[in-house]
């Protein structure tokens, strides 16, 4: 599986140079300014600061005093297509993610009706090729309407370009079901991605179960709810040699099961999302509806196992999930709002802030948790180097901004976030060769050079 399972609209390759900013990839070494030319969509040269040449009828962009990174790829969105694009669709959702300096998402399978067909999935990628602003590639579900009791045709699914299998949203609660999901992936390629959860533990929760749950009085849902589903789904996966990525992880004992299963020669790669490495069950005090998330905001024991995770490598990427949902869906009691937070905007800034700013995490390694979600789906992974295809995020790291102040591009607003004031404004995005978002602020001057 290659770029070719990404989708996108067309879009015109582009010339341009970016000029002295300073370029941090962690794959190919470089941390300093560089000159960066890109031509006909592709990085043709990389040079020391104001030695390359601007082509005839390429953009010059000043890159001084801003950061150049490989874009940022997203296993892991909701964009409500087909069915619910009332809360977002193919070209808003990846308007966002552009604006989020992403050039490429995958976008998850709970939609209405659900992605579980041939044609379902055919429809999609025909939507994506005249709607998507960056590459879009598909999950479609493990079983039948997320059911959970019957496979989908995943050698026919993925002959037709699906990345991997999931039923996010749902766990796969029948281990013997899952066993059999990854006999077939072992035989048809890609990953079975995991919404880990028991039903039967998280009952009817509206949040992490602890003492601000019982100090609010709102059912709670215990971390084993989520750890117990992980070990055992591992065990499977290695019992089966079959290849499992875990998403969202919320709970410290879910780090210490996927680090074990790791240990133990297991196929198992995670992701963590912003706003569990981030914010606490602190945050719902306010019952402000935008804090309720599937996995809920757990405890900072939780949290700081999220960033120790993602130091010793135990967290392999930082994945959003963004879910978007409509303004009068959340705006309702907490228990009755909808599970979900968009993150696409504000993902690179948020961690920025919290994490990199303080000291906590270097940029290098964020940088590098960002942009590897797609290599664990077998996609390329963005690398500023001569040869591969631009995929580009320009970024002012000293600029302050409050989230959502001038709306977002996502039809949502439902951003946990939303009305913080951030640093790391994204200024650019290429992805796949064109740009794909630029700053409104960020514009051309009458000698072409971008400012």
């Amino acid at each position: 599986m290659n770029a070719e399972a990404l989708v996108r609209a067309p879009a015109a390759a582009v010339d341009l140079l970016v000029r002295g900013a300073h370029v941090l990839d962690p794959r190919t070494g470089i941390d300093a300014p560089h000159d960066v030319l890109v031509r006909e969509g592709e990085i043709a040269e990389i040079g020391a600061p104001g030695s390359l040449e601007v082509p005839a009828g390429a953009e010059l962009v000043d890159g001084t005093g801003r950061h150049l990174f490989p874009a940022f790829v997203d296993p892991h969105v909701h964009l409500r297509v087909p069915g619910q694009e009332h809360k977002e669709d193919l070209g808003s959702g990846t308007r966002a993610a552009a604006a989020g300096g992403y050039c490429a998402v995958v976008a998850m399978p709970n939609t209405s009706p659900v992605v579980d067909s041939a044609s379902g999935l055919r429809s999609l990628r025909d939507g994506a090729a005249r709607d998507a602003k960056v590459p879009v590639g598909f999950m479609p579900a493990i079983t039948r309407g997320l059911g959970g009791e019957e496979l989908t045709e995943m050698a026919e699914l993925r002959a037709l370009g699906a990345l991997g299998f999931t039923d996010d949203g749902r766990p796969v609660v029948s281990a013997g079901m899952l066993r059999k999901a990854l006999q077939y992936q072992r035989m048809c390629g890609g990953v079975i991605a995991l919404h880990e959860e028991d039903p039967s533990l998280s009952g009817a929760g509206a949040m992490h179960e602890g003492a601000v749950s019982a100090l609010l009085g709102i059912a709670g849902i215990p971390s084993v709810s989520e750890s117990t589903m992980v070990a055992r789904d591992a065990a499977l996966a290695g019992y089966e040699g079959g290849r499992v990525h875990m998403q969202h992880l919320s709970a410290q004992e879910s780090v210490l099961a996927v680090a074990t299963a790791k240990a133990q020669g297991v196929q198992v790669t995670c992701e963590a999302s912003p706003h569990h490495l981030l914010l606490t069950d602190e945050a719902v005090r306010s019952l402000d509806t935008r804090m309720k998330m599937n996995p809920p905001l757990r405890t900072e024991e939780d949290r700081q196992a999220l960033i120790t995770g993602l130091r010793d490598g135990t967290i392999d990427c930082i994945a959003t999930d963004h879910a978007p949902h409509a303004k009068d869906e959340k705006e309702v009691p907490f228990e009755q709002a909808p599970m979900g937070t968009t993150g696409l905007e504000t993902a690179f800034a948020a961690v920025y802030t919290g994490l990199v700013e303080p000291g906590v995490l270097p940029l290098g390694l964020v940088v590098e948790k960002l942009t590897s979600g797609g290599g664990l789906l077998d996609l390329p992974v963005p690398m500023i180097a001569v040869g591969s295809s631009a995929n580009l995020v320009l970024v002012d790291l000293d600029a302050t901004w409050t989230a959502g102040e001038h709306g977002y591009a996502s039809r949502s607003s439902n951003c946990c976030f939303d009305g913080r004031e951030l640093r790391g404004r994204i200024l650019m995005t290429v992805a796949a060769g064109s740009v794909a978002y630029r700053e409104r602020a960020f514009s051309l001057s009458p000698e072409g050079a971008a400012s």
